[in-house]
């Protein structure tokens, strides 16, 4: 009997035993709302740029920045500076091309008048020659010589439009730059080496030697005469 009436004692203690899993079952809402207050506050400590983060400094950003700037602005000054002399250099090059392409176009349109005006010059001579030898008597042969001389003027004046003008060389000191001798002689109212006479007409073309005078070159006094010999004693002295 005693077994027996510890039966229902036994059942009644199981009925009982499910309580701590009722307690697990209250305690969870506990735990959730304490781990849900600590997560917002993990969050909020990891944000980037926060005080916790020393990486975030504004300073240091800023610094870095500035030095970034420098660094292009003097590589584009350097750039800049770079360009400036090469463009200098071109026009330089290019003003000295422009100089010489100028100068060049001068000397060949020269020697080009040059070449011209000495296959003329020959013609200029045989006028020359003409007009010392006409000696016009009659009135026809005056009108003729007039005709002459106007056409020799109106040559005389193309030349010195083209900037020709003629040499004077007679009396002046013989120059191989401007004077060719043919010819030397004795010359007792010159010096050595002046020019005596001109034998053809030398002429310049702006400056520039276009044709040399041929000339006669005086070769100083001559060698004076022997003196005559003393007179000797009479025989009568």
């Amino acid at each position: 009997m005693s077994g027996d009436a510890n039966l229902p004692h036994d059942s009644a203690a199981e009925a009982v035993s499910p309580e701590p899993a009722d307690q697990s079952v209250d305690q969870a809402p506990d735990q959730a709302s304490a781990h849900g207050a600590e997560g917002p506050a993990l969050e909020a400590n990891s944000v980037p740029g926060s005080e916790a983060d020393g990486d975030g400094d504004p300073g240091v950003v800023s610094g870095s920045r500035e030095e970034q700037l420098e660094a292009e602005l003097k590589a584009l000054r350097s750039e800049h500076e770079s360009l400036r002399s090469q463009y200098m250099r071109i026009a330089a090059d290019f003003d000295n091309f422009r100089k010489r392409q100028s100068r060049d176009q001068q000397d060949q349109r020269l020697q080009i008048t040059c070449t011209t005006l000495s296959e003329i010059l020959p013609v200029v001579d045989n006028f020359e020659r003409a007009r010392q030898q006409l000696d016009p008597q009659h009135e026809e042969a005056q009108g003729l010589h007039r005709s002459y001389q106007g056409l020799y003027k109106q040559l005389v004046d193309v030349f010195k439009q083209l900037g020709v003008s003629p040499m004077r060389v007679e009396g002046e000191p013989f120059d191989p730059s401007l004077h060719e001798a043919v010819l030397r002689e004795p010359s007792d109212d010159h010096p050595e080496d002046v020019v005596i006479a001109e034998l053809q007409r030398g002429y310049h073309l702006d400056g520039r030697v276009l044709r040399h005078a041929l000339v006669k070159v005086s070769m100083g006094p001559g060698p004076s005469a022997p003196a005559p010999a003393a007179a000797g004693p009479s025989e009568g002295d």
